[in-house]
């Protein structure tokens, strides 16, 4: 018998795009959880509301802990699957029982493809993209192996690590390795896991005949000096304290 699938969409604030994220996800999963930073908002699902604001990783625990699923979708509210791209993924962990970690293929909302499957970061490639170096050395015409721009696989793929946006995790491998890091407050959390995870032998796989929208505002990509640039440095620092054999991948 096909096991079930849960889904989580983790939301901070006001987010226009949740309705549609529910309505796509919702018939494709058989629990469906939002968590949510205050204020409240009105969603047709379980919904758990912070008594104050936790960041992404924290809020995807706590949405994974309220399910029992053994598998589960965590979703960022800016994604909308297109129909059977959930089955598709839980077809695909079902057959390898080493998935831990099965991520789909990205899309922008015109249509365009967004390169969601990464290699795990180096500290010459971090400097480029987190530091002002970025006007200088352009991230992505210098660093196409980090989001291995010249690959776009049509089949199935083991995969480094992959945006956090849409993913269906195996809860045997969230128990193992105790989920999400919640010292991670908003970026880093989805490298780490999939790092964890391939430490502790479980695979990560990109499977592109899954399609997702995900709009993506990429913020830190788009401006240096932000709120989210001081969250996403703090989210480096703590993989690399936690990972310190990184520093050796220049």
């Amino acid at each position: 018998m096909s096991a079930g699938v849960a889904g989580v969409v983790v939301t901070h604030g006001p987010q226009p795009e949740l309705p549609r994220c529910l309505e796509t996800l919702g018939p494709q999963v058989d629990e469906l959880v939002v968590v949510a930073n205050p204020p409240a908002p009105s969603v047709d699902a379980q919904l758990i509301v912070n008594d104050r604001p936790l960041g992404f990783a924290a809020n995807a625990n706590k949405g994974i802990a309220a399910t029992n699923a053994p598998f589960v979708v965590v979703a960022n509210p800016d994604t909308e699957p297109r129909p059977r791209a959930v089955e598709t993924l839980k077809m695909f962990a079902e057959t390898h029982p080493r998935a831990g970690i099965v991520g789909p293929q990205l899309l922008f909302p015109d249509g365009r493809w967004q390169p969601s499957r990464r290699r795990f970061p180096t500290v010459s490639g971090t400097l480029v993209r987190r530091t002002p170096l970025r006007a200088l050395f352009k991230p992505r015409m210098r660093q196409r192996e980090h989001y291995l721009l010249d690959e776009r696989p049509t089949e199935a793929t083991p995969s480094d690590w992959m945006l956090a946006a849409f993913l269906l995790l195996r809860r045997e491998m969230l128990d193992e390795l105790g989920g999400f890091d919640p010292g991670f407050r908003l970026y880093g959390e989805d490298i780490d896991l999939c790092y964890r995870a391939a430490k502790a032998g479980w695979e990560r796989w990109y499977v592109p005949e899954a399609v997702v929208m995900h709009a993506h505002a990429a913020v830190t990509d788009e401006r240096f000096l932000t709120r989210r640039t001081i969250w996403h440095w703090r989210g480096i620092l703590r993989f690399v304290r936690k990972h310190p054999e990184r520093l050796k991948a220049l």
